[in-house]
């Protein structure tokens, strides 16, 4: 009988994976706010962007896990559909480089380059549209973000990464 993790996940596994992936994203969000949310912000959540690195599914999970968490953080609606749209193209991007490298340092350096550059860059300036603020501003935002998302993704995500990875092997050679 195929596991979550199996390969030959039914479409109903599919659903509640990227379920569970969304409802972590949004609980992990939660969990530290208020550094989750605002103009200077470090989201723990960000650590499950390597997730599409293995699943077609976390890609929806985390798009919604996004969205759901930037509409309860009371964020304008720009921002909300914007940053999870962000959200959304880093996690296809990152699904990419999970299908063209079978190398981890590879996959988990390159693939994790899409949630912290497009992150940095974009949401200060979705932020700059929503909320307005001076332009240099926007620098310092982007820096923050370079040096809170590359800490999210690669500290937090690494060994989330790496854990699963033991886990799904462990898993499929049973």
């Amino acid at each position: 009988m195929p596991n979550l993790f199996s390969e030959n996940r039914t479409k109903t596994k599919k659903i509640v994976l990227s379920g569970i992936i969304g409802g972590l994203y949004v609980v992990l969000s939660l969990l530290t706010l208020p550094v989750a949310s605002g103009a200077i912000q470090f989201r723990v959540s960000e650590g499950l962007t390597l997730l599409p690195l293995f699943f077609i599914e976390a890609v929806p999970g985390l798009f919604f896990g996004c969205m759901l968490s930037n509409i309860i953080t009371g964020c304008m609606a720009l921002d909300v559909i914007l940053g999870s749209v962000t959200t959304l193209l880093a996690s296809i991007l990152t699904y990419l480089v999970g299908k063209m490298f079978k190398s981890h340092a590879l996959r988990i350096s390159i693939g994790g380059f899409f949630p912290v550059i497009l992150n940095a860059l974009f949401l200060p300036l979705i932020w700059l549209l929503c909320y307005g603020a001076i332009e240099y501003v926007y620098y310092l935002q982007v820096l923050f973000l370079l040096i809170s998302q590359s800490v999210s993704v690669y500290a937090i995500g690494t060994p989330i990464y790496l854990m699963l990875n033991k886990q799904m092997k462990k898993e499929n050679s049973l």
